[in-house]
Formats: C-alpha cells, sequence, structure tokens
C-alpha cells in the first residue's frame, strides 16, 4: 500500500552554509510578513469604505487568499520589496507565503465552523527571533547523494548529514520511494532535515494477528496493558527538570533583548539561551524515543489495539498533575497507534470517552457509582474481585473488542456526544480512520453489564 512517511535527519552545516540557511529562512519569513500586512490592509481599507457606505461592487479589489493568488501578487511587488531576492532560492519565499494560505484557510474556516477543534486565530507577523528558521523545497534537486551521507538542496547545495540516510536510499534504490519534499529547520541548536516521501509499503504479518489488547494510560504507569504487562513512565521532563532551573536562572542574570528600547541580547545571554533550549530538546528526543519503541511494539505485536478516547485538554485543567500529563504524552501514543496499526495490518479501536473503563468490576460487569482518584486497588463489592485500577481498566478495554466484533458496524458517534447521548445499557467503540472501515461506530450490548450512569474516567 501506498502512505506518506517522513524522514528525519540531523545535520552537520558549515558556518557559511547556516549563514545560507538563515538567508532562506528568513527570506521566507520576509514574504510571509509582506503577504500578512497586504492582506490585512486590504481588509481594513474595505471596512472603512463599507462604513461609508460604499457599495460592495465598488469596494477595493480584496486579494486572493490562496497560495497563487498571494505568489502572483509577491511576484509582481518583489523587485521593490526585497531587491536581493535573486541571492535565494524561490522556494523559501513559497514557504513562507504557503504558511500564510494555509492559516488563513484555517481561520476562514474555523470561523465558519467547518473546522473541528479549538478555534483558529488570525495569522500573526513572524518575528527574527522567535520563530523557528525553517525552509522548504518541494521542486529542484532534492535528492540523496551515493554515499549515503550528503543530500542536495536547491541552492544550498550538498550539505553533510550527521547520520547515515541509508534506510532511505535503500528504498529510493530500489524504487518502492519517491521523495515529494524536504525541509530544513532549527531544533534544539541543531539544524535537521526533513524529507516527506511517498513509499510502497509491503504487507506485513503480525506476530500474534489474533491477540487483542487493552492499553489504559496513566501517569504513575505510562501504559498498563491487560496482558499484566506494567510499561513505567519515564518521567524525562521531572528528570531534567533540576538542570532546566538551573539554566533559566542563569539565563535570567544575563542581558536579554527588550524590544521596547532596542537592546540587543549579549553573546553570554545567546550561548546560555541555546543550552537551555538543548535541554528542553534532550527531553523530547527522549519523550519521542520511549513513546515510539512502546507503540511499535504493540502494534507489530497485536491485531487489534483498544485504547480510550482521553480529554487530554480537560485534564490539563488540573493544576496539580498538568505537568505529568503533558510529560507522558497521551495524546502521541493514540497518534502514533493510529498509523502503525494501519501499517501493520492491525486495527486500533477508540472506546468512547463516557465508557466508565476504571468504575466497571472485569469480573462480574458491576459499576461503581463513584471511584475517587486516591483509590488505586478496585474492591469489587458485587463479586469480591481485587485488582489494581489500571489493570483492571484495560481488562475492560479489551473486552470491548468482542463486543464490536459481535456487534459490527453501527451509526456514527458524535465526539462532542455527552453522558446522556448513549442509550442505556450499550457501549460505543470507535474505529480509528485507517485501521477498519473508518468513521464507523459499533453500538453493542455489553454482555451481563448494566451502566446507569455514564460518567467521565478519572485518571
Amino acid at each position: 500500500m501506498k502512505t506518506i512517511q517522513a524522514y528525519r535527519f540531523a545535520l552537520d552545516l558549515s558556518p557559511g552554509q547556516e549563514r545560507d540557511v538563515l538567508a532562506h529562512a528568513g527570506a521566507a519569513r520576509v514574504a510571509h510578513n509582506w503577504a500578512l500586512a497586504k492582506v490585512k490592509a486590504l481588509m481594513d481599507q474595505r471596512a472603512a469604505e463599507r462604513s461609508y457606505g460604499v457599495p460592495d461592487e465598488q469596494l477595493t479589489p480584496s486579494l486572493s487568499w490562496s497560495l497563487a493568488g498571494l505568489r502572483k501578487a509577491w511576484n509582481a511587488a518583489k523587485p521593490e520589496v526585497a531587491p536581493w531576492w535573486p541571492e535565494v532560492s524561490k522556494e523559501a519565499f513559497n514557504t513562507g507565503l504557503d504558511a500564510l494560505a494555509r492559516g488563513l484557510k484555517n481561520w476562514t474556516e474555523s470561523r465558519a465552523g467547518k473546522r473541528a477543534g479549538r478555534p483558529v486565530g488570525f495569522p500573526r507577523f513572524k518575528s527574527r527571533r522567535r520563530t523557528t528558521p525553517s525552509v522548504r523545497f518541494t521542486t529542484g534537486a532534492v535528492r540523496v547523494e551515493p554515499d549515503r551521507m550528503h543530500v542536495v538542496l536547491p541552492r544550498l547545495g550538498r550539505l553533510k548529514l550527521h547520520e547515515s540516510a541509508r534506510k532511505l536510499a535503500r528504498r529510493l534504490d530500489n524504487g518502492t520511494a519517491r521523495i515529494r519534499s524536504a525541509m530544513v529547520r532549527r531544533d534544539g541548536g541543531r539544524w535537521h532535515v526533513s524529507f516527506t516521501v511517498e513509499i510502497e509499503r509491503a504487507e506485513r504479518v503480525l506476530a500474534r494477528p489474533g491477540s487483542t489488547v487493552g492499553v489504559d494510560v496513566g501517569i504513575k504507569h505510562l501504559a498498563v496493558l491487560s496482558t499484566g504487562e506494567l510499561i513505567d513512565n519515564p518521567r524525562h521532563l521531572v528528570t531534567a527538570q533540576q538542570r532546566m532551573r538551573s539554566l533559566g536562572r542563569a539565563l535570567s542574570r544575563k542581558t536579554s533583548p527588550d524590544r521596547r528600547t532596542g537592546r540587543r541580547a549579549s553573546k553570554r545571554w545567546e550561548r546560555a539561551a541555546a543550552r537551555l533550549s538543548r535541554a528542553h530538546a534532550r527531553v523530547a528526543n527522549l519523550r519521542r524515543d520511549g513513546l515510539h519503541k512502546l507503540t511499535t511494539r504493540l502494534a507489530t505485536t497485536h491485531g487489534t489495539v483498544v485504547i480510550e478516547d482521553l480529554n487530554v485538554t480537560g485534564m490539563l485543567a488540573n493544576r496539580k498533575l498538568a505537568r505529568h500529563i503533558a510529560d507522558a504524552g497521551f495524546a502521541e501514543i493514540r497518534r502514533q497507534l493510529a498509523y502503525k496499526t494501519a501499517w501493520n495490518g492491525g486495527r486500533l479501536l477508540v472506546a468512547d470517552r463516557w465508557y466508565p473503563s476504571s468504575k466497571t468490576c472485569s469480573g462480574c460487569g458491576t459499576v461503581k457509582t463513584k471511584l475517587a482518584l486516591s483509590e488505586r486497588t478496585y474492591t469489587c463489592q458485587a463479586c469480591g474481585l481485587v485488582i489494581d485500577r489500571d489493570h483492571n481498566a484495560s481488562l475492560n478495554l479489551a473486552a470491548l473488542a468482542a463486543d464490536f466484533d459481535t456487534a459490527g458496524s453501527g451509526p456514527v458517534a458524535a465526539r462532542g456526544a455527552d453522558q446522556k447521548t448513549r442509550v442505556r445499557g450499550q457501549v460505543a467503540v470507535k474505529r480509528e480512520p485507517g485501521t477498519a472501515s473508518a468513521g464507523q461506530t459499533g453500538t453493542v450490548p455489553p454482555q451481563g453489564r448494566t451502566i446507569d450512569h455514564v460518567l467521565a474516567k478519572a485518571h
């Protein structure tokens, strides 16, 4: 099957090459800010004309917010706005204009109610100091050198890789991959190049295609599996907190930049800021590595993985647990499982947000009305079962797969549904898009379980 996959490699740039990349990133920022100023000026002009009673057909012509429209306006104005434009690749300007076009599109769809999720604000101007420098190449010479330690990008030339690109090079040599774009970006003080590649993936055979595993994520243990395995939470942010606080205090004692007075940052401040940035990047890299190893093992071993649709945004409202919840990366676990199960021929089932997996007894199906967060051991008053709270939840999640197979597909469940929308005595399970019939929900009887009150799960 064909899929889009990214390959990311660290770069070892010379000082001259780093200046060239920064020049391209600066050109992207200039094009973005110029086009945004143009759009805002036209919007204000048309709003002022309407306030004077000017008919719509006599208003100042608006600027198209599409990438083609913004590029046409930029090409007409770039000799005056950026007389140095021949010194960088055209893809640099296209990077900034494309970011603005997507931002305007997202803002428009959010206002019209066509975009799910949080409201999207109007695009803002990019700052030279605070914006992450990046540039994207979609045309021209983009390739990996035969030695697999260098890449070639338009205008930037031959760049040395910090690590071998043999995994990508093998696919390119075999004809099972095609590079669609490449992006150079500075992250945590180090430059990286990311290739967006269209790949022909071979069919894979799971280690245990008929097995089902329920995954209950938490803070004390990152994941508790229905098999009884406990996966500890490494807490990378907590481990690095002392060093990051020390670096933050050292940064506060240096001469920082001040936009109001025009004061520039000292060299010591820049070095201290770089050290703090590297510390944050190390935490992010460790977290990403651990989550990839966990999700890859689950997706390549089990045929069915069942997780919960957690309200992570609501959970972050807890001041005492917000940092630990964000450090665990619950949403990233679900995102990675979604595409990895599809790649490996498995399926991902997402339990309804209001399914009381922690309050339901995995032995007899009795549901507790209340279960305090401090109660880490589940004790059933009906059958006398005593079991770890998280293990009990994972067993209930695994049991939903059998209920889903029995009932088959059903109506589509609204993601914003509240606790009163489900029919009494039924449990909703949702197939994750790409793993089975996308967008369908199985509404199945819980086989002996009685659910009178379905409340939000507390972890």
